[in-house]
């Protein structure tokens, strides 16, 4: 190994073999999606949540639950509805008329993957439950904190960008909880014939043996946490960062005027993870100026807030985004 890394030789060859296995797994149940399964498995070794937007019927669910098979994981999928309540997330308390006394009712966010299907459609409150166990890795309840799963908890949060009615928009700060934002779009017409052709193979098909367990995960987390970063990437993720809250002096004439608000710090945190997660499936064991720039949407596109404006005129986050990365100067 090069570049000062502190990750062995062994280390380095067990984590590409086992990489693969993952990306073997999760081709063998999901068709396509390529980017998906980039995002999932980079959050997963990069250890953080992920929100995932798309309209219905791409294999979010799929995907998800694919992850969390291949290691072993407890596996949960929470459906979003307006009616949902923080207790049915995070547990409650019930009192046992037998005993005379409340027992404490733990919910299903205590697994080690946590699916939250469509969250913009429940309420504010229900969604702020989960800000505790996204960011403490804990919840507490009737006064007393649970720890979640020690070993890994990962949050994938869904939500559909096209109905607005009975929805409850992210606010800011719940979505920079989430490392990545990935969105997702339709397969084509030949991935479409591929998915038929697995579901006529998967047809009574006994369940997929798993490839590593939730304790490989967290070697694969601690290989990824020691890939190198040069201090001259570290300096670049932060001007890029910066750049986000002076948009107007990076951005050209014409996109002026459309950034409202730039990123925060947990942007240069989640940079850092998710380029060190690229490097490592790339098969490296240092970061590149390219592995920043190819995270750089994911990171960022949930941690800009753009004036109305941009919108009426057909301006989106990864467009700044674009733009913003072909004014700094590469390392």
């Amino acid at each position: 190994m090069s570049y000062n890394s502190k990750i062995s030789q062994e280390d380095y060859e067990w984590s590409q073999e086992s990489l693969k296995a993952l990306d073997q797994y999760f081709s063998a149940h999901v068709i396509g999606q390529k980017p998906l399964e980039r995002a999932l498995i980079g959050a997963v070794i990069g250890n953080g949540h992920v929100l995932i937007e798309s309209v219905p019927g791409l294999a979010k669910t799929t995907a998800a639950r694919a992850v969390a098979d291949s290691v072993r994981g407890r596996f949960s999928r929470i459906q979003c509805t307006p009616d949902l309540l923080p207790g049915d997330i995070i547990g409650t308390q019930i009192y046992r008329q037998d005993s005379g006394k409340f027992e404490t009712v733990l919910g299903p966010v205590f697994a080690n993957f946590v699916l939250l299907d469509e969250i913009n459609r429940s309420s504010a409150k229900t969604q702020s439950a989960m800000l505790e166990a996204m960011a403490e890795k804990q919840v507490t309840i009737g006064g007393k904190s649970y720890p979640m799963p020690k070993e890994t908890f990962i949050v994938f949060a869904t939500q559909n960008p096209i109905e607005q009615e009975g929805t409850y928009p992210l606010s800011e700060a719940q979505e920079d909880r989430f490392l990545i934002k990935e969105k997702i779009s339709y397969p084509t017409a030949e991935e479409e014939v591929n998915i038929l052709n697995l579901v006529e193979e998967q047809e009574g098909q006994a369940k997929t043996e798993p490839v590593l367990n939730i304790e490989d995960v967290s070697r694969l987390q601690r290989i990824t946490a020691n890939v190198y970063c040069d201090p001259a990437i570290k300096s670049y993720i932060a001007a890029i960062v910066c750049a986000t809250r002076m948009a107007d002096q990076y951005l050209p004439t014409q996109m002026k005027g459309y950034v409202n608000l730039g990123a925060s710090p947990r942007a240069t945190i989640a940079f850092l993870k998710m380029s060190k997660a690229a490097a490592l499936m790339q098969g490296r064991v240092f970061v590149t100026p390219d592995d920043i720039k190819f995270v750089a949407k994911q990171v960022l596109r949930h941690r800009i807030a753009l004036r109305y404006i941009a919108s009426a005129d057909g301006i989106n986050e990864d467009m700044i985004i674009d733009s913003l990365l072909a004014t700094i100067r590469t390392p």
